[in-house]
Parts: structure tokens; C-alpha cells; sequence
């Protein structure tokens, strides 16, 4: 699996799809994955991507890669 990853037309590291989803820096990212899902909004596929948003937290998220629809899991 490629540690890049097309969403929404755009080549993304891990850190940049985390920070779409966080629509803030983050301090590290896991590898991409595919979530498996479909998107609630447009049917797409879903990637997720596990990240620090801060020293204390360790979330996942999720992003459509064809959509702007995004959420993330604590």
C-alpha cells in the first residue's frame, strides 16, 4: 500500500490527510488506509488515517477521496 494517496484529485502524505480532516496541523500521522466504507455524502471511497493532533490525543479519521465530507473517531 502506497504511503500516498489521492483524495479529491490531490496526491496526500498521511500528515496532509490528517490535517484536512483536522482543518488543523497535526504532530504525526500513521500509514493511509482504506477505511472500507462508503461516504455518507456522495457514495464514495473512504481512507482513514490514524494522527496526533496534540502530545495527550491519538485519533481516527476518515475522508472521502471524492468529497469534502471528512469525521473523525477519538
Amino acid at each position: 500500500m502506497p504511503d500516498n494517496r489521492v483524495v479529491q484529485g490531490r496526491m496526500v502524505t498521511p500528515k496532509r490527510l490528517a490535517e484536512l480532516i483536522e482543518d488543523d496541523t497535526v504532530m504525526e500521522a500513521d500509514r493511509i488506509e482504506d477505511a472500507e466504507r462508503e461516504c455518507p455524502d456522495c457514495g464514495g471511497d473512504v481512507l482513514k488515517v490514524g494522527y496526533m493532533p496534540s502530545v495527550t490525543a491519538f485519533v481516527t479519521g476518515y475522508k472521502c477521496q471524492d468529497c469534502e465530507w471528512g469525521t473523525r473517531e477519538e
